[in-house]
């Protein structure tokens, strides 16, 4: 899921501060996001004071790196209307309080620890996690903290891949926090990064399938996986139903798609589709060597689906088609 569409939705909103229940309806909108040249007008509204200028995150008391986006968390409440005989409108009142989920953007970075977080919730692993985003101006001076208690992830996003951008890569994580508090109170400087961003762009990746030719390949659309919750009234911490693996959506050039429509005509349309006949692979996420792995993603019980030629007519582009393919299980590795 890319930040491109979602890094320019506002600014920084007023915040309520810490008094020790929860958070008012509406009193808070925490929306950090780095300022960009078309956000003149948000410049000229906004506080010299609430520029945000860089946004850091922690995870269990320890600094995980800089997010380029935070928003969610916000305390909310469901609104139930109550007929009283006699009178031609309802009454409402609130039921209780519940916390958005927060959602962030980030690149390359982050601390093995925030990684790991990412990794076990692909295996299922619900292990809750504690911590604190922060905004802070372009001499790194905090103005605001979002802290969050007993978090759970709910979906891990990869952006889309497309060979002849040069648009930067970002990841975005979704969780889901027990209870979050904000404090406007200013003071204190972020430290430096566990590690060094490294550069990261779209252009640079790598498919693998087994028994396939996928140099060619230039695009594959973006990856969402979802962790899928029981209905209110389990427990949170034993209540994950299933992993939403989504899939896969690749673009490879007619000239070198013969592994595939091969793979097709075997698999589709013959039948030959056992769990014998399915495929393992990898989603290599690169640095601008080509070689160095930022990311990976481990794919296994592949199938393909569908395969669209492009449309016949006359242009002057080289011909792609498009492969469809089905994937039982996703494991995330980040190499830091």
């Amino acid at each position: 899921m890319s930040g491109s569409k979602i890094d320019r939705r506002g600014f920084l909103a007023g915040a309520a501060g810490i008094t020790g229940v929860a958070l008012s309806v509406g009193a808070w909108k925490p929306v950090f996001a780095m300022e960009s040249a078309s956000a003149g007008l948000v410049r000229d509204l906004v506080p010299a004071v609430q520029r945000v200028g860089h946004i850091s995150f922690t995870l269990d008391s320890a600094p995980a790196g800089f997010l380029s986006f935070a928003d969610g968390g916000n305390a909310t409440s469901d609104v139930v209307e109550q007929k009283v005989v006699g009178e031609l409108t309802t009454r409402k009142h609130i039921a209780g309080v519940k916390y958005e989920d927060v959602t962030i953007n980030f690149g390359t970075g982050m601390s093995k620890g925030f990684y790991d977080w990412i990794k076990s919730s692909f295996s299922g692993k619900l292990t809750p996690h504690s911590g604190a985003v922060a905004a802070a101006d372009m001499n790194f001076k905090v103005f605001q903290t979002m802290e969050f208690r007993n978090a759970l992830i709910t979906e891990i996003g990869f952006p889309a891949l497309d060979a002849a951008s040069k648009d930067a890569a970002k990841m975005t994580l979704k969780f889901q926090p027990e209870f979050t508090r904000i404090s406007t109170k200013a003071g204190g400087t972020l430290g430096p990064a566990p590690h060094l961003q490294e550069k990261w762009l779209v252009s640079n990746f790598r498919l693998t399938i087994n028994g396939m030719s996928t140099s060619f390949v230039s695009k594959v659309d973006a990856i969402n996986v979802k962790l899928d919750f029981a209905a209110a009234g389990v427990s949170r911490f034993n209540q994950l139903v299933g992993i939403n693996i989504p899939n896969l959506k690749i673009r490879i050039a007619e000239a070198h798609a013969q592994d595939f429509v091969s793979w097709h005509e075997d698999f589709v349309i013959k039948g030959n589709n056992s769990t014998e006949n399915e495929k393992i692979g990898s989603l290599s996420f690169l640095s601008n060597d080509l070689k160095t792995e930022f990311f990976r993603l481990d794919l296994s019980g592949l199938g393909i689906f569908a395969l669209d030629p492009d449309p016949l007519m006359i242009a002057n582009t080289i011909r792609q088609t498009t492969a469809q393919l089905y994937c039982d299980k996703m494991i995330f590795s980040a190499k830091i």
